[in-house]
Order: C-alpha cells, then sequence, then structure tokens
C-alpha cells in the first residue's frame, strides 16, 4: 500500500504559538517554477493587533535581560539552524530557485549573519554610549534603550539572508517585534519561526505573521503601541512607503525608510542597523552625592 504523505499546515507566529490565521484565510505558495508548494495563513487586522500585544508583553522581560543573555540566545537560534540546514537550503532553494550550492550559501550567511549580531549584544552600549563633558559639578552618561515594538516588512526576494538581516538587529538590542514575511517566499520565514520556537527566544519577542505587506503595513504603521516601523520590505514602492510614513507620524514612530532598491544582503551590515531602534538616555548626577 501506497504511503500517504503527511502535508504540512504552516501557520502564523504569535506570542510563542502557531495560531490559524483569524480570519480563516490562506493563498497558495508556489515554488520559483511556478509549482504548488503549499498553503500559507493569509494574517488579517486581528491578527496584527494579537501579534502587537504578544509583543508589548514580552518588551519588560526581554529588554530587562542581560545583552550577555540575548547574546546567548541569538547564538542559539544561530545553532538551531545550523542542525536544520538542509531544510532551509531546500526552503530557500523551492523559494528562490538556483542551485542547492547558491541556497547553501545563503543560509550560511544566515547564520554567521545571527552570529555577528551576537557578538555586538554586549559591546554595543559601550560603541554608541558615552561620558560626556560638562560644566559644573555633575556626571553625565548617555547609555541605549531599546525602542519597545517594532514593526518589521521583511524583504520579498532574499527570504531568509533579508529576514534573519532586519530581525536579528532589533532583538539584540531589546527590542520586541512583529515581522510581516515575503509574500511570494514565506517558507524559510515559517521554518525559522519554528527555530525560534525551539531555540530559547521567549514567547512574544518575534511574532511572524505570513500575508501581503502592502495590507498589513497600513495596519501595522497606524497602530498606536508599535514604537517603530522598518519599512525595507517595500523598497521601491513609493507610493506605499509614503502613506506608511504618513501613518507612522501619529505617534511618532521611528521609521527606517525603505531604499529605491532592494540592497545587497550579502554586504557587511552596518552599525545603524541597531542604532536605528535605540533611543539614548542621559543622566545626570551631582558629583559627591
Amino acid at each position: 500500500m501506497a504511503r500517504i504523505d503527511v502535508r504540512k499546515t504552516y501557520k502564523l507566529y504569535i506570542g510563542g504559538a502557531f495560531p490559524r490565521s483569524e480570519s480563516g484565510h490562506s493563498y497558495e505558495v508556489q515554488d520559483s517554477k511556478g509549482k504548488f508548494v503549499a498553503n500559507a495563513a493569509k494574517a488579517s487586522r486581528k491578527d496584527v493587533r494579537d501579534a502587537v500585544v504578544a509583543a508589548r508583553k514580552a518588551f519588560p522581560g526581554w529588554s530587562g535581560r542581560t545583552a550577555y543573555n540575548r547574546a546567548q540566545i541569538l547564538y542559539r537560534i544561530a545553532e538551531v539552524m545550523e542542525d536544520r540546514r538542509p531544510q532551509f537550503v531546500q526552503a530557500v532553494q523551492q523559494s528562490e530557485g538556483g542551485s542547492a550550492a547558491a541556497a547553501g550559501r545563503q543560509v550560511d550567511e544566515a547564520i554567521d549573519r545571527l552570529v555577528w549580531y551576537a557578538g555586538w549584544a554586549d559591546k554595543l552600549a559601550q560603541v554608541v554610549g558615552n561620558a560626556n563633558p560638562v560644566a559644573g559639578p555633575f556626571f553625565n552618561h548617555s547609555a541605549p534603550e531599546p525602542t519597545g515594538v517594532v514593526g518589521v516588512l521583511a524583504p520579498q526576494s532574499s527570504s531568509l539572508l533579508g529576514l534573519v538581516s532586519v530581525v536579528a538587529p532589533v532583538i539584540v538590542t531589546g527590542n520586541t517585534t512583529v515581522v510581516v514575511s515575503s509574500y511570494s517566499r514565506p517558507l524559510p520565514a515559517v521554518t525559522f519561526a519554528e527555530v525560534l520556537a525551539t531555540s530559547d527566544v521567549p514567547g512574544g519577542v518575534v511574532n511572524l505573521l505570513t500575508g501581503d505587506a502592502a495590507s498589513l503595513g497600513p495596519w501595522l504603521a497606524a497602530h498606536m503601541d508599535v514604537n517603530a516601523i522598518d519599512l525595507c520590505g517595500l523598497a521601491g514602492d513609493d507610493a506605499v512607503t509614503t502613506e506608511l510614513e504618513v501613518a507612522a507620524a501619529d505617534n511618532l514612530k521611528r521609521v527606517r525608510r525603505a531604499p529605491a532598491a532592494e540592497p545587497d544582503w550579502t554586504a557587511a551590515p552596518a552599525l545603524s542597523t541597531m542604532t536605528d531602534f535605540l533611543e539614548i538616555k542621559t543622566v545626570w548626577h551631582p558629583i559627591g552625592v
């Protein structure tokens, strides 16, 4: 008797759990040759709200952890990805086409990128913080603090390396996030969510939604409990980008603007990928008291 395949049900990742979309809707995911691969959950406005609630709930605990501990957890994500490397290679190759070797290089770069950001966790404060010279009998110190809940519209073409490149700098600095994955290439992202669920990342720190960034983006940008938004997933779409920037201005969100074209994600990341979502707190204290 022929064995029946056990087909995988791809879901959202919210608050450390894998719910179906509240809307009950899904959409077809095709591989690079146009062949049906799976149905992915199509997130709704309610799913965005649930994800923001989960991210806000997780923020005090995550931001309160030591930078060293956050580094350990990011390194643990890299470890689990290394163990599941063949699965990621298959997902990237299905999504983007090309050879297994090219997909393998992207997976390796994504893992190395996580390790790179993990190494910055307990060093960033020394680089961007400062003891400021002031005229008067005071100590004056500036130190970075996480912004809060960050919405991320992930890159559309670089399904894994681009995703890791925008998520890692947000969480390593103590923020929590709601991420909208690539619409046409969500499989590496949902596989990444499974890694997050099994690698010591507290539930709610990263919440991953599959669906259309142009539809989910306005709800995320206008949400009053989102403190910042990264629009890199809308590179080249000036009309939607402008709409989201206007929505974000309602509660003075930090906005990482979309570039004119999608960046080269294989290039070394800049320090600004982390500092874009940090606040600087300055403390004055009298000398001798």
